[in-house]
């Protein structure tokens, strides 16, 4: 049978997954983003040297190269949203981490046992268990 205490370690230990995950996937888009900012870099270039205009405010600059402008204007609004959002998340994290610390001390110190995800409190464990 398990405690209170043991479910609220494993609870503290599923949040601080989650927000280990939100992190990862935040870093992902992030990474994901600056890529393809990278992709549009190269083809504005390839616009303008096809056109030989590289000014925008020239009456004879790419449409298509306005165009890729502004969706790379638009991805550096969504990577500094993102940006903030890392931030938030980084610090509900570390929040997260403290609380499971905490939790982690709380039930060493009462004695619960620290039972691997996946198994029950009650299983036995270890090279002396029967099967």
């Amino acid at each position: 049978m398990r405690s209170s205490k043991d479910t609220m370690l494993r609870l503290q230990r599923f949040r601080f997954e989650e927000k280990r995950r939100q992190v990862a996937e935040i870093e992902l888009m992030i990474v994901d983003f600056r890529r393809k900012q990278d992709e549009l870099e190269q083809q504005i270039a390839i616009e303008e040297s096809k056109n030989g205009v590289s000014d925008p405010k020239h009456f004879n600059y790419s449409t298509t190269a306005k165009a890729l402008r502004v969706r790379r204007e638009n991805m550096a609004h969504s990577m500094d949203d993102l940006e903030g959002q890392l931030s938030d998340a980084q610090a509900a994290y570390e929040e997260a981490e403290r609380e499971l610390r905490k939790a982690e001390l709380l039930a060493e110190k009462e004695g619960v046992p620290d039972t691997p995800p996946g198994q029950a409190a009650d299983e036995p464990t270890g090279a002396g268990a029967q099967h």
